[in-house]
């Protein structure tokens, strides 16, 4: 199994830069580092996926699977409009999915793959909310 991600990531990572945070965060919850799972294991890749994608939004400087489902983003501008825009953005894109912005003040505090990973969505409005698609 840890071959067969390794290999997609390889051939998913388009923006190896950046996408190095979601394959960290994917790697951590895949290798039992975020403890039990809330998921399915294979429901994390449909994860990765999303997150290689939300890299490529505008506004959007860094992404990460978390462990609960959700993504999160540091934003490059934390902006009413510019967040908004990339919230729209990625709920057009992945209407059944869960943004999270990491905030100034918590990426001041420092960010490790291992405390992005375990950062809740909970308080986050999932897209299906926002969309009105419940």
């Amino acid at each position: 199994m840890k071959w067969l991600v390794a290999f997609l990531l390889t051939i998913l990572a388009g923006n190896a830069a950046y996408a190095e945070s979601c394959t960290r965060s994917l790697d951590y919850i895949l290798n039992d580092l975020a403890g039990e799972l809330p998921q399915p294991g294979a429901s994390y890749q449909g994860l990765l996926n999303i997150c290689l994608k939300t890299i490529d939004l505008n506004n959007v400087k860094d992404a990460y699977v978390l462990k609960d489902g959700g993504i999160a983003v540091v934003p490059q501008n934390n902006s009413l409009i510019a967040t908004a825009g990339t919230l729209a953005d990625f709920c057009r894109n992945n209407p059944r999915a869960t943004l999270r912005f990491i905030t100034p003040r918590e990426a001041r505090k420092g960010l490790t793959t291992g405390l992005v990973v375990l950062m809740s969505s909970q308080d986050a409005d999932p897209c299906q909310k926002i969309l009105g698609q419940q």
